[in-house]
């Protein structure tokens, strides 16, 4: 291990976008100390074992996850979904997808296997067709004029990442390599939208794996355009520990919490170790690097997997660096790691893309690919990190320290330290500490769903719902739906209704189950819940604990933003309903 620390100082310079300003020391400290920690007597259980897929293998699981397994399996889900998604797709999402059915197709005439596999030029309409379309549903001009010319500070979540990215492959300008330092990563500014900002967690369930197959999509084509070959990898099916707190996959975790707390989205285990560690104060010089003391740690360990559900742990005997070192623990001996085994190649390929911009946008999008588990547990992490930092100048833990020392434990997961060589774990060491770097600094931004994306959601439930129409249609209700239609058309045009009128908000959980607001251009979803808040009689309401929903239309149900502006939103949905709800913790 003193070896890896001699050849970091001396050859640091070498690694790309490595942390030259600071010593890698803390990195590999904290790689010994975990090596330390991993007795001899340890319970010994199976480690995650990897499977590189065969050839055009990789492609096929790639083009179901994103929901076109039709275009190489015609007896797999319902075309009319399939060419929803697809009317949605910008230039280079569709190029990402063609790639893909084209090696699928290569790849079964190579194996001589009796498949009908759609011919691609049947699938994707010509460019000058297509093209008028990609405007529209990525909101790309055709020539990428006014993409170029944004700050580089500026995130652009209207315009699709991969068209921003293609636009600056083929001649904009270029620029130095990202700098390391605390104080100078940049401060990326994301633009009011009039509409409101998304973030993970405001759709329901039905647009959320809308939303993942699209960045799926688009952070396929966004490496793409910088020629990264990504491979992903799949784990391979072991039996896990099916109880208790350590060397429990997520899954299980949650579904013992979840008898115990119901709506428990994240690890109980994990919430009482950050809050244990807080409760001794923030201000401890090396907290989270300095180790607890190996016999103790491990002792409590087995004192908590014990004692923990039946709330007999003495929590005040678990003593703060003991308790830092539990949790990282408790990550690294999950059983497939935080990130994820399939996405973890991707992650670790982010810094290979050529600007800082593009390397936040990738890892938005793979944020927005984790399990619905593994993006509540590292946000609450990362949150956690954040104000560990705050107390930087008491504790001696900066941006870089904290990301140096978590860094081994989040991709260091268990059974893969034992797989790759030496040689590998160093090139490896400085690209793990710069991606937790940039999701610790850069989170808010990387919990945001891109406005482009929520503009294809919106597209394709219209299109569903033009299917929806044919289908009833077919059932003989054809007069009762025009007269319906007809009568919702006059309702919309209306003057009196919308944009100059009135808007009924529902709150049917309270006892003032709707009311009329009179809508105005500087009308905000934050006005809708004050003014309701002052009318609601029944039980006193505070602001804090209600949120106003955007629901149908072309949107399943979306928590809006407080500074979204209604008369926009009215514009974007004039279909849908608002609806006040009590906060979801």
């Amino acid at each position: 291990m003193n070896n890896k620390r001699n050849v970091a100082a001396l050859d640091r310079c070498a690694s790309q976008d490595s942390l030259d300003e600071l010593s890698l020391d803390d990195y590999w400290k904290e790689v010994e100390n975990i090596h330390q920690s991993s007795g001899s007597d340890a319970e010994q259980q199976d480690e995650v074992q990897l499977k590189v897929p065969d050839e055009g293998e990789q492609e096929e699981a790639w083009l179901a996850e994103a929901g076109l397994a039709t275009l190489f399996d015609e007896s797999v889900a319902v075309p009319e979904d399939t060419m929803s998604l697809l009317s949605t797709l910008t230039r280079t999402q569709a190029a990402a997808v063609q790639r893909r059915v084209e090696t699928v197709k290569q790849t079964l005439r190579k194996k001589n296997k009796q498949h009908q596999v759609p011919d691609v030029r049947d699938i994707f309409k010509p460019p000058s067709s297509q093209g008028e379309k990609v405007g529209q549903a990525g909101s790309v001009c055709e020539n990428g004029e006014g993409i170029a010319a944004r700050s580089e500070t500026h995130v652009d979540l209207e315009a699709s990442f991969s068209e921003q990215a293609l636009v600056y492959k083929e001649g904009t300008k270029g620029g130095g390599a990202p700098s390391d330092a605390d104080d100078k990563l940049p401060t990326f500014r994301i633009p009011r939208e009039k509409t409101g900002t998304t973030k993970v967690g405001d759709l329901g369930p039905a647009d959320m794996k809308k939303v993942q197959r699209l960045a799926l999509i688009e952070m396929t084509a966004l490496f793409d355009t910088a020629s990264i070959d990504l491979k992903a990898h799949k784990a391979v099916k072991l039996k896990f520990k099916e109880s208790g707190l350590f060397g429990v996959p997520l899954s299980t975790l949650l579904e013992q919490d979840q008898k115990r707390v119901p709506g428990t989205k994240v690890p109980l285990i994990l919430q009482r170790l950050i809050s244990r560690i807080e409760e001794e104060g923030l201000d401890t010089e090396g907290l989270l690097r300095i180790p607890g003391v190996a016999t103790r740690v491990k002792a409590m360990c087995l004192e908590l997997e014990v004692k923990f559900y039946e709330g007999t742990f003495a929590w005040e005997t678990l003593k703060q660096h003991d308790a830092a070192s539990v949790l990282k623990l408790f990550i690294r001996e999950l059983p497939h790691p935080l990130l994820t085994v399939e996405h973890l190649s991707a992650f670790t390929s982010v810094l290979k893309l050529p600007t800082r911009k593009q390397q936040l946008q990738a890892l938005n999008l793979l944020v927005l690919l984790l399990p619905q588990a593994s993006r509540d547990t590292l946000k609450v992490l990362l949150e956690f990190f954040e104000r560990v930092i705050d107390h930087k100048e008491q504790n001696k833990m900066t941006l870089n320290n904290v990301a140096m020392v978590m860094a081994p434990n989040i991709f260091m997961f268990k059974g893969f330290r034992h797989k790759i060589s030496e040689q590998q774990e160093f090139n490896m060491a400085s690209e793990m500490a710069n991606i937790v770097r940039l999701l610790i600094r850069y989170q808010n931004l990387l919990w945001t769903i891109p406005k482009f994306i929520m503009d294809q959601v919106r597209k394709q439930n219209m299109e569903n719902q033009k299917k929806m129409s044919r289908d009833r249609a077919m059932r003989k209700i054809l007069k009762k739906m025009a007269y319906d239609r007809e009568k919702s058309d006059k309702q919309e045009k209306n003057p009196g209704d919308g944009a100059q009128g009135f808007i009924r908000v529902q709150a049917p959980q309270f006892s003032k189950i709707s009311m009329a607001v009179q809508l105005t251009n500087d009308l905000q979803a934050s006005d809708i819940l004050a003014r309701f808040v002052n009318q609601e009689s029944g039980h006193p309401v505070k602001r804090e604990d209600i949120s106003l929903y955007e629901v149908g239309g072309n949107i399943s149900e979306r928590c809006l933003d407080e500074e979204a502006y209604m008369k926009d939103l009215m514009e974007l949905n004039p279909s849908a309903d608002w609806v006040i709800r009590p906060v979801q913790r």
